[in-house]
């Protein structure tokens, strides 16, 4: 089922943000109110082989299993570690795939990391932070081959909900559930 989201749906998304009890994660919650009663999760992880299509929110209710489905499909897969998936952080995937309008599933760079895997990473590249979200389950590095870096930066950074980094040379962006910023070129 393919969304269209219109300007005046979007607007009265971004109307619906003013909760305030959670202010910035109101930001891409009141994004995929646009979608309509269901939240909805594609991807793929060509390191594992596996696709993920899953409805994980319906009628304000998360949904478990589906959760826990998504905590598996994005594991460590260099150590098969699985943690818990921040909801925060699949809401801003969500919320970004919806604003542009693709059928196409992401596709799954890094989810979780352990400790393990962070550190040699880190040793690997300058790029990556010694206490990453990735950690901890609140980041996700995602590509889609019919949109660019630059437009799925902008979608992430639209949601204002989290952290936002364009890396156009190795092709992906990075999506979190921290603080509100963005970085890269």
């Amino acid at each position: 089922m393919t969304t269209q989201l219109t300007r005046r749906s979007l607007i009265r998304a971004f109307a619906a943000t003013t909760v305030a009890a959670a202010p910035v994660m109101a930001n891409a919650t009141g994004l995929l109110r646009g979608a309509g009663d269901i939240r909805k999760l594609q991807m793929y992880n060509g390191r594992a082989g596996e696709n993920l299509n899953m409805i994980y929110w319906i009628d304000g209710d998360y949904i478990a299993p589906a959760l826990e489905e998504v905590n598996y499909f994005m594991r460590d897969w260099r150590t098969d570690g699985v943690i818990d998936i921040s909801i925060n952080t699949i809401d801003i995937m969500a919320a970004a795939h919806n604003l542009m309008d693709t059928s196409e599933p992401y596709t799954l760079l890094s989810g979780y990391r352990s400790p393990e895997t962070n550190a040699m990473l880190r040793s690997r590249s300058s790029g990556v932070a010694r206490n990453s979200r990735h950690m901890v389950g609140e980041a996700a590095d995602l590509q889609l081959q019919s949109r660019s870096v630059s437009q799925i930066f902008n979608a992430a950074r639209a949601c204002n909900a989290g952290g936002v980094g364009r890396y156009s040379r190795s092709n992906f962006v990075h999506m979190d559930c921290g603080p509100v910023r963005s970085w890269g070129g």
